[in-house]
C-alpha cells in the first residue's frame, strides 16, 4: 500500500490518562506508548512513508515531576542505545530534533551516538522531537539570526526557515494526534502551516493500525490548496 504521503507527523497523547483507566502506574502508560511507536514505524514504512515525527517530550513538560521527568530521560537513553542495533538493522535514520542546551551529558551522548550511527541509512527517517517546543524553535532561530548580525532587510522566510531546529525536515503533510484533544499545542507551528490535523478520540496506546489507516484515507480526501484555487473552487 502507498499512501501517498511523505512525512506523517504523530502527538501520541493520552499515555497517562490511559495509564489511569488500566489502574497502572502512568509511568507504564509512557513505556506502552514508546513500545506502539515502534510499531506505528513499521506500519508507516509499510505504507510508503518515508518519514514519521513524533514529539516525546515538550519543552514544557520540565514542569511535570521529578520523577516523571527522570522517566522519560531514561526512557530515551534506552530508546537511543538499547534499541539502536534494533532501529540500525531495519535502515533507519534517527533524528532528534529540539533544545539541547538544558540536555544532562547522558542524554546528550545517547543523541549523538544514535544520530552518527544511522546518519548513512536510506530507510524511513524517525524523527523524535525531544526537549522541543513550537515557540521556542522559532524563538531561538530568531536569536540565532540577531546573533549573526543579518540586516533585517535581508531576513525572510527562507532565511529564517534556515535557522529552525527543523531546516532539514520536510514539512509533513499530515498530523495525527490521539485523545481528543484537538489542537497542536506549540507542535511543528513553522512547518506544519499548511499540514493536514487529524484529531482522534482513542488514547495513544490504544492507536491501532486501522486507525492509521483510517488517518491516510481521511487524507485523500482533503484538497491541499495551500492558499491558492483548487481545481473547482476558489480559496477565500
Amino acid at each position: 500500500m502507498n499512501s501517498g504521503i511523505k512525512h506523517v507527523a504523530l502527538i501520541p497523547d493520552g499515555n497517562r490518562r490511559w495509564a489511569k483507566e488500566h489502574r497502572i502506574p502512568q509511568l507504564e502508560g509512557h513505556r506502552r506508548g514508546y513500545a506502539l511507536f515502534k510499531e506505528v514505524v513499521g506500519w508507516c514504512a509499510d505504507r510508503g512513508i518515508e518519514e514519521v515525527s513524533i514529539w516525546a517530550f515538550s519543552t514544557e513538560n520540565w514542569n511535570r515531576s521529578k520523577e516523571e521527568v527522570g522517566y522519560l530521560m531514561d526512557l530515551m537513553i534506552w530508546a537511543l542505545t538499547k534499541d539502536l542495533k534494533q532501529l540500525a538493522d531495519k535502515n533507519i535514520q534517527v533524528r532528534v530534533i529540539g533544545r539541547r542546551s538544558n540536555l544532562s551529558r547522558n542524554v546528550l551522548d545517547a543523541i549523538e551516538q544514535a544520530e552518527q550511527m544511522t546518519a548513512n541509512n536510506t530507510g524511513l527517517v524517525m524523527n523524535i522531537l525531544f526537549n522541543y517546543g513550537g515557540r521556542s524553535e522559532i524563538l531561538d532561530a530568531v536569536k540565532e539570526i540577531v546573533h549573526s548580525g543579518i540586516d533585517s532587510k535581508q531576513i525572510t522566510e527562507e532565511r529564517l526557515h534556515e535557522h529552525m531546529w527543523t531546516a532539514d525536515i520536510a514539512d509533513p503533510e499530515l498530523i495525527i494526534r490521539t485523545s481528543g484533544e484537538s489542537r497542536l499545542s506549540g507542535y511543528y507551528l513553522w512547518s506544519g502551516a499548511y499540514s493536514e490535523l487529524y484529531f482522534l478520540d482513542r488514547k495513544w496506546p490504544d492507536f491501532s493500525e486501522e486507525d492509521l489507516d483510517d488517518a491516510i484515507e481521511w487524507y485523500r480526501t482533503r484538497e491541499r490548496r495551500f492558499g491558492g484555487d483548487s481545481k473547482n473552487n476558489q480559496s477565500v
